[in-house]
């Protein structure tokens, strides 16, 4: 073990932090260096469009827990501003070289800016950091009238319905005819779109913005159906640019993000590996087509099998392959998403209620099941995702192959299976890869049977290193008084290969940890670093 190894982790949020603590429970006793452009240590970033504004948290409940074993040198407030792969060197601030043996690049995203926006304005707004939350609530509670949402996203609806609990006049204001878009199928952007109409939200939809004309009472927003909104707060909330100008000139591949390698290592570096919002890479459970992944949990699963990686090397990585999980609350009404709906060619509704408006919109490419959306239907998700799991199988190559030797044994896992709660959120331990729980168990809990905010399952102990899980027992078919009752599952014709598929492959990388194994140092792919 070489002790003077260094890992340097350029990002210091949610998918760095997992990173770095992941490093350490697998032995490594190196030392390791978070940079991040933050002042703030890592906080609960899916809760600043909603908790965050409204006020029922401050940004003292929003920090997360970092393990004590962590031992990290944290460089606050530093954002990197160039990359040497050829000497391994990051560049900061005044000329200062920061030396590593491994880099694990997590910086996350930038928000985007609208053209002809007028952005010096005090008005006008962004949100991204917990800075930009504290600076928007005190706009809004400084300030009467208007509040101008610029996007129908998923940010700019919690938002919208954020500001309208607080009592004030909202207007939403996008180039879609719906909200939510294409991201969650018609029927469930239909749902949401009337839910903020009905609550008196001032909708703008399939409009572009003409002019911006700030003046004293407000900032005069013209738009192309005639429409004028004088605002007294406006936040932009029109998606979100990989944070990679850093890199430029590094010899990495930035092409909507880092393009990465299936186990998480960047193409053209060696001891590299990318995690989170920022990493491009090809999901062989859904095909060789590189993509980025904007979900908090994926953060979390990304960080630590990047940080698995790593430490194994290329050779005897193993490909990552997560099945995406999301979630949105507006009004109490609760949107989850799981694989990959923007795959779909053509959508089918796999469960709904004639009674209210529960719901489960199926997304399909080329017959198989890529996608599902759910709308207040958590039981149905649970029992429909294991569809989803088998549809969508690592190929037989990769899903064989050897574990690498840094996985912990499956023994270890008292921790993973009780992990201490979080005052306020909670978290899923682990590598969460969300394997689906039986429908009975999932049936079993009030709700929706996973950490809040997590996705579909609980952490479940991997099993021997077979390339296959234990047996899982199969959906079963509702009974009559089940289909009288919340959720009607129609029938969906699905392959008949699929149906008579083997039981799901156990998850690629191992829960947490908190025993620690042999001492690790860094797997080499590439020459040595130069003495310091």
């Amino acid at each position: 073990m070489k002790n003077e190894e260094r890992v340097v982790i350029a990002g210091g949020g949610l998918a760095g932090l997992r990173a770095g603590e992941r490093l350490r429970e697998l032995g490594f006793q190196g030392e390791i260096v978070i940079v991040s452009a933050e002042r703030h240590l890592p906080y609960h970033r899916p809760a600043l469009s909603k908790e965050a504004i409204n006020g029922e948290l401050h940004a003292a409940d929003l920090r997360l827990t970092i393990s004590r074993e962590l031992n990290a040198i944290w460089r606050l407030g530093t954002a990197a501003t160039h990359l040497e792969t050829d000497r391994r060197v990051v560049g900061l601030p005044g000329g200062e070289e920061l030396r590593y043996d491994g880099l694990i690049i997590a910086t996350g995203v930038e928000p985007r800016h609208l053209q002809g926006a007028p952005r010096q304005d005090s008005r006008i707004h962004v949100l991204r950091t917990v800075d930009d939350a504290i600076a928007i609530k005190q706009a809004i509670n400084s300030t009467q009238g208007l509040v101008v949402v610029i996007g129908g996203g998923l940010i700019g609806c919690e938002m919208a319905a954020s500001v309208k609990t607080m009592g004030r006049d909202v207007a939403i204001v996008s180039r879609s005819n719906t909200l939510l878009g294409s991201a969650v199928g018609k029927n469930i952007a239909d749902t949401v779109t009337e839910a903020h109409r009905a609550r008196g939200v001032r909708m703008a939809m399939g409009v572009k913005i003409r002019h911006w004309m700030p003046q004293a009472g407000g900032v005069a927003i013209h738009l192309s159906d005639g429409q004028v909104f004088v605002a007294a707060v406006v936040v932009i909330a029109v998606g979100a640019s990989p944070s990679v100008a850093w890199l430029r000139g590094s010899g990495l591949v930035l092409e909507d993000g880092v393009l990465c390698d299936p186990t998480c290592h960047v193409v053209g570096a060696s001891d590299i590996v990318a995690a989170g919002d920022v990493a491009r890479w090809p999901n062989l459970r859904f095909g060789g087509q590189p993509r980025r992944v904007e979900h908090w949990l994926n953060a979390v699963e990304m960080g630590r099998a990047a940080a698995e990686n790593l430490l194994a090397g290329r050779e005897s990585s193993r490909p990552f392959t997560p099945v995406p999980r999301f979630w949105t609350e507006q009004y109490g009404m609760r949107i989850q998403g799981s694989g990959l709906p923007s795959m779909g060619k053509d959508t089918t509704t796999l469960a709904g209620s004639k009674k209210d408006h529960r719901t489960i919109t199926g997304f399909i490419d080329g017959g198989r099941l890529v996608g599902m959306v759910g709308l207040d239907a958590p039981t149905a998700m649970i029992k429909l995702s294991m569809e989803l799991w088998r549809q969508n199988r690592v190929p037989e190559a990769e899903r064989t192959r050897r574990v690498p030797q840094h996985l912990a044994p499956p023994e270890r896992l008292a921790d993973a299976q009780n992990p201490a709660p979080q005052p306020g959120f909670t978290e899923p331990q682990g590598s969460g890869y969300g394997r689906p729980v039986a429908p009975d168990a999932a049936a079993a809990e009030p709700g929706f049977a996973g950490a809040q905010g997590s996705g579909f399952g609980r952490p479940v102990a991997p099993e021997p290193a077979s390339g296959h899980g234990p047996a899982v027992e199969q959906p079963r078919q509702p009974t009559r008084s089940e289909q009288s009752g919340r959720h009607e599952l129609p029938s969906f014709e699905f392959p008949r290969q699929q149906q008579d598929s083997q039981p799901l492959p156990i998850p690629p990388h191992a829960p947490v940890v908190r025993s620690r194994p042999h001492p690790r140092s860094l797997a080499r792919t590439g020459p040595r670093a130069r003495p310091r």
